[in-house]
């Protein structure tokens, strides 16, 4: 029974210790991606960012018909540095890991920094922990929530599945060929989860929105293809009025966006649950992006 309970120790001190010493490796190579950031350096920020978020930024400026790596260090302001801020806590599941941090996160921006949550997102590669994304929740509207973290209190963080490590690795999308027509996917999507997918690469989710996304690899002469899928949130009627559009974007200062693609229901009316649809690029519409 003692040789049980020293092995159960053993174990539950090595596994403490694993998270405990994930911290300073996080936080190594958050710290070799902002700097790769600040100095615009793009072998280092390849070195340091995970590869389907490598892919994900290169195909959406090559989509917006921007140069690539250079719009990759074209920010703002720089990332926010986490020196000075409160550290929480550092968890792996897997293949994944998340490090919290709480304090005056500066942005750069001006103004006086307020107490919130800076939650940095990693995933484990060939080259060792690699940079995913952070992600900035603004505690205004949550003032219970930024007494308990100023606290030390961590139960938003347990209760939270954005701030726990899935354990899933995002898959590496396929990196899309440049664009010849910049587009835009626009949902209207009230009560209702809309997915959308177009000319097989560009793949878009939409709940209860209202917001526009760039269209991976853009829009092509001739015939492309829109799929969707449309499905009732909970607490929703099904009665909602919905819009689902795309856009060509004019290279033309002054040229307003050419609205290529529309399939829209009035309050009431009942949608396609899956449909697939297409729409044109020919002469009279590039005639249009050119402003003619």
């Amino acid at each position: 029974m003692k040789r049980l309970i020293f092995a159960f120790l053993l174990i539950s001190a090595t596994l403490a210790g694993g998270q405990e010493n994930l911290r300073p490796t996080l936080e190594t190579t958050y710290s070799a991606w902002r700097e790769s950031m600040i100095r615009r350096d793009p072998a280092a920020w390849q070195r340091v960012t995970a590869e389907h978020r490598r892919v994900e930024v290169r195909n959406r400026i090559v989509s917006e018909k921007q140069p690539f790596p250079a719009t990759v260090f074209k920010l703002p302001t720089p990332p926010p540095s986490i020196q000075g801020l409160r550290f929480l806590e550092a968890k792996k599941n897997g293949a994944t890991a998340k490090a919290s941090y709480f304090g005056k996160i500066d942005f750069g921006v001006g103004g006086e920094p307020t107490d919130n949550l800076l939650v940095l997102s990693f995933v484990h590669g060939s080259g060792g922990w690699l940079y995913d994304r952070a992600d900035f929740v603004n505690l205004a509207a949550l003032p219970a929530v930024r007494k308990e973290l100023g606290e030390g209190n961590l139960k938003y963080l347990k209760e939270t599945p954005e701030a726990q490590p899935s354990g899933q690795v995002p898959p590496t999308p396929i990196a899309a060929p440049p664009a010849k027509y910049v587009a835009k996917v626009y949902v209207f999507s009230p009560g209702r989860e809309v997915q959308v997918q177009i000319n097989k690469i560009s793949r878009h989710r939409f709940a209860n929105a209202k917001e526009a996304e760039v269209v991976i690899g853009g829009a092509v002469d001739g015939p492309n293809e829109v799929q969707f899928t449309v499905k009732k949130l909970a607490g929703a009627t099904g009665k909602e009025v919905m819009t689902i559009r795309v856009y060509l974007i004019s290279e033309l200062a002054g040229v307003k966006p050419v609205k290529a693609f529309e399939y829209q229901i009035a309050a009431g009316e009942k949608p396609e649950s899956v449909a697939t649809k297409m729409f044109n690029v020919d002469a009279s519409t590039v005639a249009k992006l050119a402003g003619g």
